[in-house]
């Protein structure tokens, strides 16, 4: 199994490589500078089985970047990796083809699940939640959290606290059988409740 990793940063990619590595100690990292450099890449080791890539809008490795790879490679996860605002531009990379967004900030264990979803090894196997079982407010905290967008972000969009938005976002992962705002968000899309 191979899996492209591109980033401008050596310090990035080593950190995200050795997470990689930790949880799949088989697959082989190819870690690239540029989107140029792809095509030799696949070549020397097969189509990948998963895409780490920066967003840089002004680089090559923007959302016109983001939107080749996704057209060359179809139905391959991409994983966003990012230091810019999820909440302006996590829409973008999804609509653009990219499957997760990750802001470079967040923790290395909520990076662990996405790269768990993404890669089939989910540790657990979540039983569906009928819609209807969720209320209004967990509906809101999905369609907000699939948005990107941070604890902040969402106590001033629905006019709460960021206490507020931590005791329903609780209650919500309880309900859900998630660990993290990325498990949730991938769960309510792959289960319709978006």
């Amino acid at each position: 199994m191979s899996i492209l990793l591109i980033d401008e940063h050596p310090l990035v990619r080593e950190a995200l490589a050795a997470l990689i590595r930790r949880l799949s100690p088989a697959a082989v990292v190819c870690e690239l500078t540029r989107l140029a450099a792809v095509p030799a890449e696949v070549a020397a080791h097969g189509l990948p089985e998963l895409i780490c890539m920066e967003l840089e809008p002004i680089s090559s490795s923007g959302i016109a970047g983001l939107r080749d790879l996704r057209q060359q490679f179809g139905e391959v996860p991409i994983l966003v990796f990012s230091a810019l605002s999820a909440h302006d531009y996590a829409e973008l990379a999804r609509q653009a083809g990219a499957n997760a967004y990750v802001h470079k900030s967040t923790g290395t264990s909520e990076i662990a699940d996405v790269l768990r979803e993404l890669l089939g090894s989910s540790p657990v196997d979540r039983e569906a939640v009928p819609i209807e079982k969720l209320s209004k407010r967990q509906k809101q905290l999905l369609i907000l959290l699939d948005k990107g967008m941070s604890n902040r972000d969402i106590a001033e969009n629905l006019e709460i606290s960021e206490h507020t938005v931590k005791v329903h976002l609780w209650r919500l992962f309880r309900r859900l059988n998630v660990k993290s705002r990325s498990q949730a968000s991938h769960l309510a899309r792959v289960q319709g409740l978006l």
